[in-house]
Parts: C-alpha cells; structure tokens; sequence
C-alpha cells in the first residue's frame, strides 16, 4: 500500500468538489485528505486529494479523475520534489502547573500559541504530516480536549507546476 498526494487544478464551478469525491465513492476508495482553495486566477480552485492504495488502484483513481471535464492538470506531488504541508488547531487541557511544559513543547516544534483559558491552551502547528503526528504523539500524556486538521496540500517545487490556464 502506498499514499499518493495529487495536486489537481480545476474549473471552479458548482459541483466540482462534488463530481470528484463522488468518482471515489462510487468506485469504494477512501479519501484520506482532502482540501480545496481558489487559486489566484478565480476560475480555478487546487484540490489536493490524498489516497491510498496497491498501484493498479492508484492508477485506477489517476486514470479516472483524468476522464472528469472539469479537471485541467493532474500533478502527483512526490515526496522531495514537492512541499506539503497541513493545518492542525490542538486544544489541550492544561491547568498552571502543565501550562509552561506544554508551551515549551510547542516551541521546539515552532507551533504557536493562540489562546490561553484558565484550564486550557490551544495550539496552532503546521508543518508536514510527520511532523504533526511526532507533534500530537508528545501530547499524548496531556488530555486533548479537540483537534482538527485542515488536511494535507501541497504543490511542486519549482516552477514546472504552472498549468497554462492560470493567467498571471
């Protein structure tokens, strides 16, 4: 099994999101990370889809989304030629005592601190998945009252990425 990260361009349209998760669903493959922004030509919006799965179901999914009118460009972000990286917001519960070693972990990983209650501290980290995962595995010994992840994007390094339909 293996995780593919694909950068793909498309029309910005109504249903789009909806045609592209709808292929995987229907074919029963799992999104493991989606996300979806504007790019800076409005017509279009990046979608960054990760998937996992043996080759011929990789090929299988690149194969399809190919066949979808709304996609223009198809990049698979490889790990090295490429930069990915995600969002996470973790609200740990953390009383005065558990509050300054807390912070201090945050620090090594050069997370920020966004707000601080009484019995709480919310962090913000981004970096990539690996780094988010080594991150919350330190956390572990604290209580994680919530966590939410953006999801995985990314784009290839360099400047072979720009499709000829973004107009600068």
């Amino acid at each position: 099994m293996r995780k593919m990260v694909l950068s793909i361009l498309v029309e910005n349209t109504s249903g789009v999101l909806s045609r592209v998760s709808g292929l995987f669903s229907r074919r029963g493959y799992n999104i493991d990370s989606l996300t979806v922004g504007e790019t800076q030509n409005p017509k279009y919006s990046r979608m960054t889809v990760v998937a996992t799965g043996d080759e011929q179901i990789l090929e299988q999914i690149r194969n399809q989304l190919n066949k979808l009118e709304d996609i223009k460009e198809i990049t698979e972000l490889i790990d090295g030629a490429s930069v990915c990286r995600e969002l996470v917001l973790i609200k740990v519960a953390a009383d005065q005592k558990q509050r300054q070693a807390i912070i201090s972990i945050a620090d090594v990983f050069r997370s920020k601190i966004v707000d601080v209650a009484p019995e709480s501290i919310m962090i913000e980290i981004t970096g990539n998945p690996a780094k988010i995962n080594a991150f919350i595995r330190l956390l572990e010994g604290y209580q994680i009252l919530e966590l939410v992840r953006t999801g995985v994007t990314g784009l290839a390094r360099g400047s072979g990425d720009i499709g000829p339909y973004i107009d600068f």
